[in-house]
């Protein structure tokens, strides 16, 4: 198995783990980290500088998935997390389809199991072109019925002297101590210095960039997904700008409501139907 990938295109580069969840360890610009640095003993490929997600993002609220009727139980995040996070995908050994210097396609074949309940294959593009990395996630329902997907990434970006995140949305969901949502708020949108940031936050009707500026580099994610997660804190060198597809625990919010599913942004995939996303990451020196 490939356990690392460098792609290399001028001042860009980045390394990839196929074998630690399909993620991005390392992405630097002109020697300067673009995603924050993982520390030298790595304990989880959460501690990486980015990583998919695959087939659902954030929580579902204490690992019990309601779906037509039948409740499944899932796998918690570890011992202190109650909730079950981030899909399963990061969790899973990829396997490399194709690459070079600035290319690389991984995939990874997901059998139902006690992590999630429904079958299905899953490609993952990285592509250099430039000064941006393009990346793309395509995810075919393999179940022999219709299933819930969402997809998205996590990127944890690195957070430097006068870090400033922008980017608008129409509203946010107010988060509960369980670190579930709870109601939606109206906002038009976020500028802010990151150095003092709490925030852990879905943000809905994003309008699809958002741009980070410090010291050394300018930073814009785009994505045609229509929802911005973004996580940060003063004890923390980084900051998480996550497109997604859905809303936080958005598969039990909406229960067996197809409408409420749709306006979370739940997709139901048919057995052998594909949803796509794609994501962006443009850096330029300051």
């Amino acid at each position: 198995m490939t356990t690392e990938l460098t792609l290399a295109n001028g001042k860009f580069h980045c390394v990839i783990r196929p074998d630690l969840g399909g993620s991005i360890q390392s992405l630097m610009y002109d020697g300067v980290p673009v995603l924050r640095v993982p520390p030298e003993v790595m304990r989880t490929v959460r501690d990486m500088g980015s990583y998919p997600l695959v087939p659902f993002s954030n929580r579902i609220a204490k690992a019990q998935l309601q779906w037509q009727g039948t409740d499944h139980p899932l796998v918690k995040m570890g011992t202190t997390e109650e909730h079950a996070m981030h899909g399963v995908a990061w969790q899973r050994p990829w396997e490399v389809l194709e690459s070079n210097d600035s290319f690389a396609m991984l995939s990874y074949e997901h059998k139902a199991d006690g992590a999630w309940p429904f079958a299905f294959d899953v490609s993952q593009v990285f592509k250099l072109d430039g000064s941006t990395l393009t990346m793309t996630l395509s995810i075919t329902n393999q179940a022999p019925s219709p299933a819930p997907v969402g997809l998205g990434w996590h990127p944890y970006f690195a957070k430097r002297a006068g870090a400033h995140i922008s980017f608008d949305a129409t509203s946010r969901w107010e988060m509960g101590a369980d670190k579930l949502p709870t109601v939606l708020q109206a906002t038009s949108s976020m500028a802010s210095p990151c150095a003092d940031l709490n925030i852990d936050n879905c943000f809905e009707g994003w309008t699809g960039a958002a741009t980070l500026t410090d010291e050394l580099l300018r930073m814009r994610v785009e994505s045609n997904l229509p929802r911005l997660v973004v996580y940060t804190k003063p004890s923390i060198d980084c900051i998480a700008i996550e497109p997604v597809s859905h809303a936080n625990n958005a598969i039990n919010l909406a229960g067996a409501n197809a409408a409420e599913l749709a306006r979370l942004g739940v997709r139901v995939l048919a057995s052998g139907d594909t949803f796509s996303a794609q994501m962006s990451i443009n850096v330029e020196t300051v």
